[in-house]
């Protein structure tokens, strides 16, 4: 494989990029130059607010070139990214500013013209909150951050000198944090995954290589910039490949379609779901797919039928399959030339610097072929959750094995096969739920004695959260109510499917909600 080039940290790479390929199209049809000045005029911005090196700076909004700017303006300014979901409400997003020390959040277009300063508490832990031109710039509390319109932050910053704003950025180091991002755990608050410059920039450029992204390339990021895929398998590895980054701010099966069609996709990543939908309008329209030839499935298994509809029906040259987790950047890949049952039956094989074992409950080393834990090594794993010391030591060993909690099987070409997951974590399209967390922000609504939330097999998401929920003494629930409650504070792939209201929670000999007896009802 190609190494990745000297650059070190986000800053360099895209100075270096700009100088040598300022024309590139890279964030829909706006050049590399482009993106590297505006970038820049937002890290004077922040520069100008009194952020400094290390500072955690959220930003929040929906997939577009303001998130793009701003993130890499971030980067530019010495500063650490947080990345808010756009679908967070203001419970939710408040926990995660309040958990990093987070001072300056950017907020930029929500989903259906919501914007996050709007949502938030007003005592919220701020400086100061950035908010879209075109949004009122006003003052709810006495005690809320003070507010200032993007424009007017690109004004402020007109007053540090551009030589002052370069020695900034070019001073960042390889092993500065560049990232925390959000996971869900067990504990049911999610934790901060810390992830560095170097670290970033080699599994991605990697990933990319693999996946053979290039700057002819087309790609429609679908994930959410706030999500580690579409933050770093999207943005930054379009521009470390100079590939054309299509932002979609919402996704909609035609929408997604007819900019296949309008704007030669050629690069397409997402769940199997996703697939099948475009299989199902390919079905129904007369769509032309024919500039697609690589379609990125992260998923444990794709069924072989999928990718033979997809060879055949779409004519990909490359269908591939891979693994990776928040606390460990990219584990494992298909690669070119892998038979359709190792794409559909594993994730392929840990890319260069990463090692993988499979080991039993007491941490022995199981033969290929069995299932165990899987544990990875090298340089992808985190530097550690944000603040949570203990956390990160029950996570990652003392010989640097990051236990990931997943259950597989490596085969005996070493390709490796996720099977189920230790933890009780489900995936909803792609997001993963933590029950805890849940079951925390349902018992905020008030009418609840006790929650329990189980993942349970769904046609459409994959999985779907299943609420089991005893109402407080004298209460008569009403479900439709806290469903509505639900939708109105927390992201939509957390809220519950169903509510199921018992008596009471079942329990195992240890006390604790026997969950797989809720999962077997």
């Amino acid at each position: 494989m190609q190494p990745v080039p000297d650059w070190g940290t986000l800053p360099r790479m895209l100075r270096d990029q700009a100088r040598r390929h300022p024309d590139s199209a890279v964030v829909e049809d706006r050049p590399m130059a482009w993106l590297r000045e505006r970038a820049a005029a937002v890290a004077r911005g922040l520069i100008a607010l009194g952020v400094e090196p290390g500072d955690r700076v959220a930003l929040w909004g929906v997939n577009d070139p303001y998130w793009v700017i701003h993130a890499l303006g971030i980067w530019d300014a010495g500063a650490v990214i947080v990345p808010l979901s756009s679908r967070f409400k203001g419970i939710e997003a408040s926990g995660l500013i309040a958990k990093t020390g987070t001072r300056v959040l950017i907020t930029g277009a929500g989903p259906h013209g919501s914007v996050l300063a709007d949502l938030l508490p007003w005592d919220v832990e701020l400086r100061h909150v950035v908010v879209p031109d075109d949004h009122a710039v006003r003052q709810a509390e006495p005690l809320a951050p003070a507010r200032l319109t993007a424009a007017r932050l690109l004004a402020l910053g007109e007053s540090v000198p551009v030589a002052a704003a370069e020695e900034r950025a070019l001073a960042v180091r390889p092993d500065d944090l560049c990232e925390i991002m959000s996971t869900s755990g067990t504990t049911g608050t999610p934790k901060g995954v810390m992830l560095d410059h170097a670290q970033v920039l080699r599994g991605y450029w990697d990933w990319a290589e693999i996946v053979t992204l290039g700057a002819n390339d087309r790609y429609p990021v679908i994930a959410p910039f706030s999500h580690g895929f579409g933050l770093n398998a999207g943005l930054i590895a379009c521009v470390l490949r100079r590939a054309t980054m299509l932002p979609i701010p919402v996704f909609s099966p035609d929408g997604l379609m007819s900019l296949i069609s309008s704007q030669r996709v050629s690069i397409l990543a997402g769940p199997p779901t996703l697939f099948y939908r475009v299989l199902d309008e390919l079905d129904r329209g007369s769509w032309d797919v024919s500039s697609l030839r690589v379609a990125i499935c992260g998923a444990a298994s794709v069924p072989p039928r999928l990718i033979e509809r997809l060879a055949v029906g779409v004519g990909l040259e490359r269908m591939i399959n891979a693994y990776g987790l928040m606390e460990g950047t990219v584990v494992s890949m298909t690669r070119q030339g892998d038979p359709i049952e190792v794409i559909a039956g594993t994730t392929g094989r840990p890319v260069p610097g990463i090692e993988v074992r499979i080991v039993d409950d007491a941490g022995k080393q199981v033969p290929a072929g069995e299932r165990g834990e899987v544990l990875q090594r090298g340089y992808g794993v985190m530097r550690g959750y944000w603040g949570e010391p203990d956390k990160t030591a029950e996570t990652v060993d003392a010989d640097g094995w990051l236990h990931t909690g997943d259950i597989g099987v490596l085969d005996a070409a070493g390709n490796l096969a996720i099977v189920d997951r230790k933890k009780e974590l489900f995936i909803v399209n792609g997001f993963n739920v933590s029950p805890a967390e849940v079951e925390s922000l349902l018992l905020r609504e008030g009418s609840l004695e006790q929650a329990a939330v189980v993942g349970r097999p769904d046609e459409v998401a994959g999985e779907a959260g299943w609420a089991y929920v005893v109402p407080r003494a004298g209460v008569t629930l009403d479900v439709e109510g806290l469903l509505a409650w639900a939708k109105a504070n927390m992201a939509g792939y957390k809220v519950p499917r169903r509510v199921i209201v018992v008596d009471a929670l079942p329990v195992n000999a240890n006390g604790k909600v026997d969950k797989q007896a809720l999962r077997e009802r």
